[in-house]
């Protein structure tokens, strides 16, 4: 159980009593199970604000509960990572960038059309009350974060922050992390293939462009990039659901 520990105290915001994991890299086993709270907790604040059937304002709402029961964790490492990949030259400028706390222009401007895409998804999510979107996004936004630290390298030499999370990563905590989603996504969508199909598709897909980008700017990974894949892929599987409602009826 100190994995869970771990991957409460990393994602989340909630005061966890208990030893941390003595390998880092144990918390892994538990991130879809804890992005499922994060998930239950955003969909419920969604679903009581929906009471004053206003959309806009119970969008906002989730996107709110989401930044503040993660200390912004994941937006940060967004920010940084569009810093980094589009205002450095070389790998060793880019992973400086990044480093740097300090949000620049690239940064400001994607936590804007992130946001304005997130919220403009949600309205629609939440009108719909296809609050089991909103959940499964949130689960496979930490699978994605698996799914890069058991393939890729940690980028920085020098070791950092997630350096000793990525580092032990593997083929056990991807297959515990998958299945475990592949479970949740089971129960949200009640059985049904389609849907459950169609969101771990766009979710490995978001993954797997991540990786490749992160890759070819600063071979490897870390814990920025880590976060903002979440970021991307919670994005995606939103819009992801969206479209598949709308274009059934």
């Amino acid at each position: 159980m100190r994995g869970l520990v771990t991957a409460l105290r990393t994602l989340t915001v909630l005061p966890v009593p208990g030893k941390e994991a003595t390998r880092f890299c144990n918390a892994f086993h538990w991130f879809p199970v804890v992005g499922l709270l994060l998930g239950l907790i955003q969909a419920g604040v969604g679903y009581l604000l929906m009471v004053f059937g206003w959309s806009e304002f119970a969008a906002a709402g989730v996107l709110l509960a989401g930044v503040l029961s993660t200390r912004g964790i994941h937006v940060d490492g967004f920010a940084d990572v569009a810093d980094g990949f589009f205002g450095g030259g070389s790998v060793e400028r880019r992973l400086r960038i990044m480093k740097d706390s300090a949000v620049g222009s690239f940064g400001a401007l994607a936590l804007v059309l992130l946001f304005i895409f997130k919220w403009v998804i949600l309205v629609k999510l939440l009108s719909l009350g296809l609050y089991d979107w909103v959940v499964s996004g949130i689960v496979l936004a930490r699978l994605s974060q698996v799914l890069l630290a058991s393939s890729l390298p940690y980028a920085r030499s020098e070791g950092g922050t997630a350096s000793g999370f990525v580092e032990g990563a593997g083929l056990p905590h991807l297959v515990s992390s998958v299945s475990v989603s592949v479970i949740v996504l089971f129960v949200l969508f009640d059985g049904m293939l389609l849907p459950f199909g169609f969101a771990l598709l766009v979710a490995s897909v978001s993954a797997g462009l991540s990786g490749f980008l992160s890759l070819k700017k600063i071979q490897g990974v870390t814990g920025d990039v880590l976060g903002a894949s979440s970021e991307i892929t919670e994005a995606l599987v939103w819009g992801a659901g969206a479209l598949f409602f709308m274009s059934r009826f």
